[in-house]
């Protein structure tokens, strides 16, 4: 569970770094977001068959980063609508 919780860290992360631009999302958000994204790279990863959703590998990982950095886009779009 703890290595789950790093994993969604990192890629959120690394999707935030990929993502141009100043994106005004906390830390918590950018964990959230980090782990929608493992979960769904996971699962396009399993559906592919390269492996298991809960299974670190390289494919689900990059698509883990992908789904992330898409999500940072949607929440970026919500949040800044609610804000005007």
């Amino acid at each position: 569970m703890i290595g789950f919780l790093v994993a969604g860290l990192v890629i959120g992360a690394l999707a935030r770094l990929i993502k141009p631009g100043k994106q005004n999302l906390s830390l918590l958000m950018t964990l959230v977001l980090g782990l929608v994204g493992s979960l769904i790279g996971g699962l396009i990863a399993q559906f592919f068959g390269t492996g298991d959703i809960w299974e670190l590998n390289v494919i689900g990982f990059v698509l883990a980063v992908v789904a992330a950095v898409l999500l940072i886009g949607v929440a970026e779009g919500v949040s800044s609508k609610s804000r005007s």
